[in-house]
């Protein structure tokens, strides 16, 4: 049987002129010319007629008027039109929330506090010594200050100054955390993200028209291939280690929420980079307060003042004192007319050759004493220096004493301090009489008792013994902290990265609105 609607026009040359009313509707049984397949099968044509000459052909059951017939229509699709959108609203209530880009949302509100924008992203680039990375910053404004949300980490090697003749090379090299950043962020906001690129000691000491080339040229790329926005003031620049000091300070005590606080208790922090390493804490006196100077740094976060006291031992990085350390060996072969010596802080089969400034040839140790390469690293530390403004600890540097002034307040070492303890499973929280031990067994060669990854790393990584002696030496004798005191290593606090880029990218907010409302 067939079905359909038919439409014709209302009236033809030959037909009688109708009324309005003569548009029907019919609903008739199967015609009883066509064959029913079962005894109860039945079936109901719908046909719609305009113009009255197919009237007399079916035997109509019911008829409307034009405007019956349009309103019955409108109900019908009314009814589908509802049932499909309400059916799919019940079937999927969160289709529009959904729907957003959750990297525009945040996970603790909804509304961002008046006159800030909900959520705001920053670019750090942390043109390091031996890599150049990148940390892309997601914040909310839920409240008045902004909140870390959510972190991405990318890192390449080699760092920037790796380019020294190379400066279209050096800013290339950064493509691929940019394109990280591309990825990480909305596009509806890269043109409201600030973005920075820092670099420390290994670019620092390269000399100014090599690390000047290489800068403009970063800067040059960032402005013309990406479509982010760099900051306002020195975009892309040699960070000297003063900020990047306080920077990891307030990156630390910004994850434990320290700041902002009237009763507060902040943690120092001491970071060991490859090309210089900077202590920050916030000393507290009986009778008076930190003198004026160049180791005085002032902070205001939230309300609260903080005067910390600072300093960055440029050359004292890890990488720096393996050099220094080596040429001092070399010189002193020299002096003595050796052209090659065996030394304690390197392993049986170490061998290295050194030719600035004097050549000799470097090779491990053939018997082993306690303690023998601690007693050679400890050289590095000048404790005969004067010292204009006492007290001091070494090269002459004016410091508050740990003992008097710190008290039992949180101590952070990271960088290559977590990376040398850690896969030795010296681990979080422990005291420095556990990183003397840890020297000791690793500087003996006999590496037996440890564990086959941890053999592993040590045969990986031939300058363990060196690098713990220094890294011992640095804190008890260098900058007087107590042997017996809690120390904690740690790479993240709250899944954030420590190190100065976070604080460093709080500064930015402090500085300028970025993303409005």
């Amino acid at each position: 049987m067939s079905r359909g609607i038919q439409r014709r026009n209302t009236q033809s040359r030959d037909a009688t002129p109708h009324t309005p009313d003569s548009a029907s509707i019919e609903l008739s049984e199967t015609p009883t010319n066509v064959q029913q397949t079962t005894k109860d099968s039945t079936s109901i044509d719908v046909m719609f007629r305009e113009g009255s000459e197919s009237l007399g052909q079916y035997p109509a059951t019911r008829r409307f008027s034009r405007r019956a017939t349009l309103r019955l229509f409108g109900i019908i699709i009314a009814v589908l039109t509802l049932g499909y959108f309400g059916l799919g609203m019940l079937r999927a209530p969160t289709d529009i929330s959904t729907s957003l880009d959750a990297r525009l949302l945040s996970q603790h509100c909804t509304l961002a506090h008046p006159g800030k924008p909900l959520i705001q992203y920053v670019l750090m680039v942390d043109a390091g010594s031996t890599g150049s990375r990148i940390h892309v910053y997601k914040f909310n404004y839920c409240r008045e200050q902004p909140e870390l949300e959510d972190e991405i980490f990318e890192q390449i090697k080699p760092g920037l100054s790796s380019f020294k003749n190379n400066s279209t090379g050096a800013a290339h090299s950064l493509d691929a955390l940019m394109n990280a950043a591309l990825r990480g962020v909305p596009p509806s906001l890269h043109a409201c993200t600030p973005v920075a690129v820092k670099a420390t000691a290994g670019l620092r000491m390269l000399g100014a028209t090599q690390s000047d080339a290489i800068l403009q040229a970063v800067e040059d790329r960032l402005r013309t291939k990406y479509p982010f926005q760099l900051i306002r003031d020195a975009p892309v620049e040699i960070m000297d280690g003063t900020r990047e000091g306080v920077f990891a300070w307030v990156t630390v005590n910004y994850l434990l929420g320290t700041l902002g606080k009237q009763e507060h208790k902040t943690a120092a922090t001491f970071d060991l980079g490859g090309g210089s390493t900077q202590l920050v804490f916030e000393p507290r006196f009986n009778h008076t307060e930190l003198v004026q100077g160049e180791h005085r740094y002032d902070v205001q976060f939230g309300g609260q003042s903080y005067a910390l006291y600072q300093h960055s031992y440029l050359g004292f990085g890890l990488m720096e004192a393996r050099k220094a350390f080596k040429r001092l060996i070399a010189n002193a072969a020299f002096e003595q007319g050796k052209f090659s010596v065996s030394h304690a802080c390197f392993p049986p089969g170490f061998r290295e050759e050194i030719t600035d400034p004097k050549s000799a040839t470097i090779t491990g140790a053939t018997k082993q004493t306690p303690r023998s390469c601690y007693a050679e690293v400890v050289k590095l530390f000048d404790k005969s220096a004067a010292c204009a403004q006492a007290p001091c600890t070494f090269n002459g540097v004016y410091q508050p004493l740990l003992k008097e002034t710190f008290g039992d307040n949180p101590f952070y070492i990271f960088s290559y301090f977590y990376d040398r303890t850690f896969p030795l499973h010296v681990r979080d929280e422990f005291s420095l009489d556990a990183v003397q031990n840890l020297m000791d067994r690793v500087c003996s060669f006999d590496w037996h008792a440890f564990s086959e990854d941890e053999q592993r790393e040590l045969e990986e990584e031939s300058h363990y013994c060196m690098d713990l002696s220094f890294q011992y030496a640095l804190l008890v004798d260098g900058v007087g902290v107590d042997a017996s005191r809690t120390v904690r290593s740690t790479r993240k606090i709250n899944d954030a990265e420590t190190g100065w880029c976070l604080g460093a990218s709080l500064a930015i907010l402090e500085e300028q609105a970025y993303c409005k409302k």
